[in-house]
């Protein structure tokens, strides 16, 4: 591993991208090595959706304990959930559930998971498909506390960051922002830097609301690569990182595991996870083959180019990390066949797609300008972003098994189901 050449590219790397600063870290061969461009090497970076390993490692550790059960009916422990539901179709996105509540009326975690229960309309069975989903990290925070008697805050800390000796810092919740790093928007015409507040609602935080630093998530990173502390056990942990059936998280990984997303690279698995907050970007990667971990963090809403950009150099320079590249699944572009337009939601999202010409299709999300779409045989399509122009993210639609007519379209992982279909 050419350290010297990484350092460089990654300095290089923030100029280019406006990011004012990131930490990056790996762990391999017995070392571990850091470097830091305008951020601290201490300093706790909001990492939004890697929250969910966090969450979905202390859920382990109660399966590993007896306290949870992966294939019990969550009713078991909270009543007013559909019965079919599991934790592990909880923590593999393969519950059906949407992504995210649009009116969230309290801070209760436990009353906002009632109400989410209640009037949800599942996107498909449990078990038959994958869909991400927030309000699913949400369910299981609850569990958690339902079955540790403390709040997910505390279970989090006791179960898992205490004995990782990693401080608890949060982005929503108690001691909120304190002692975290601030993130940028970043505007990709100047480059210019604006610092954002944290915006994640309360009961989003066993969904998003950790801060950590790089070192920290390489420390995470390590544990469930199989190194000490060993605070599940190592059936439930080779769970954790092995492919659960019908969890395709097209547009984001090769495959999704329990809490972890699944990477394929020159034969060898990859897990991890990314995740972005407000003006934030940041990822985990881990070989279980070799122990190797890498993680970067950074402050800018520009950073998921960065990484993006990152990983080949990263490769160039000694280190091959698992990425997902949707763009290699693009061979022969086709025109739209009908019945690729019209409304699909997830839940209160709603995405419109309509036609531009006999060639494209615009895609609005609730409204707003989200993106051009070419497609490709197997009804993937790659997207053209309405504000970048970037054109490194794909999707696809998805056709009824039992009639053949194009019933979703999946985008970023998550499903939208058809609900208007489009006159022509």
């Amino acid at each position: 591993m050419d350290t010297q050449k990484i350092s460089a590219r990654l300095a290089a790397l923030a100029r280019a991208h406006g990011v004012p600063g990131l930490q990056f870290a790996v762990h391999r061969a017995g070392r571990t090595w850091t470097h830091e461009v305008g951020l601290p090497g201490d300093a706790a970076v909001p990492v939004g959706s890697i929250t969910k390993t966090f969450t979905a490692t202390v859920a382990m550790a109660l399966v590993s304990d007896g306290d949870l059960d992966l294939d019990a009916p969550l009713s078991d422990h909270l009543p007013s959930v559909e019965d079919e539901l599991t934790l592990r179709h909880l923590l593999s996105h393969t519950g059906g559930l949407p992504s995210d509540p649009e009116d969230v009326r309290t801070t209760s975690l436990r009353r906002h998971v009632e109400q989410a229960v209640r009037d949800l309309d599942l996107l498909h069975p449990p078990g038959e498909g994958f869909s991400y989903s927030n309000i699913g990290y949400s369910l299981v925070g609850h569990l958690i506390e339902v079955a540790t008697g403390m709040s997910w805050w505390e279970a989090v800390d006791a179960v898992l960051l205490r004995p990782l000796g990693i401080r608890p810092r949060f982005t929503a919740g108690p001691g909120a922002g304190a002692g975290v790093a601030p993130g940028h928007a970043v505007n990709a015409g100047t480059g210019r830097a604006v610092p954002v507040e944290q915006s994640l609602a309360l009961v989003d935080a066993p969904a998003g609301a950790l801060a950590v630093s790089a070192t920290d998530l390489v420390t995470f990173g390590r544990m469930l690569g199989g190194a000490a502390p060993h605070l599940i056990d190592p059936d439930e942990l080779e769970l954790m990182r092995a492919p659960v059936r019908h969890a395709e998280p097209f547009g984001m990984a090769d495959g999704w595991g329990l809490g972890l997303a699944l990477f394929q690279r020159d034969g060898v698995r990859w897990v991890g996870h990314d995740g972005t907050a407000d003006g934030t970007s940041c990822h985990l990667r881990i070989n279980p083959e070799d122990g190797t971990a890498v993680a970067l963090t950074t402050d800018a809403s520009s950073g998921f180019a960065l990484w993006r950009d990152l990983v080949p150099e990263l490769a160039d320079a000694g280190l091959p990390v698992g990425d997902y590249d949707g763009m290699r699944n693009l061979n022969h572009r086709i025109p739209p066949p009908r019945g690729c337009t019209g409304s699909f939601r997830n839940g209160d999202v709603e995405y419109a797609v309509r036609a531009v010409d006999r060639e494209r299709l615009a895609l609005t999300v609730d409204g707003e300008p989200f993106a051009d779409l070419s497609l490709f045989d197997g009804l993937v399509f790659a997207m053209r972003d309405s504000d970048t122009g970037d054109t490194n993210q794909t999707g696809r639609f998805l056709r009824d098994p039992g009639d053949g007519s194009i019933q979703w379209i999946q985008i970023g992982g998550r499903l939208a189901r058809k609900h208007i279909s489009e006159m022509v």
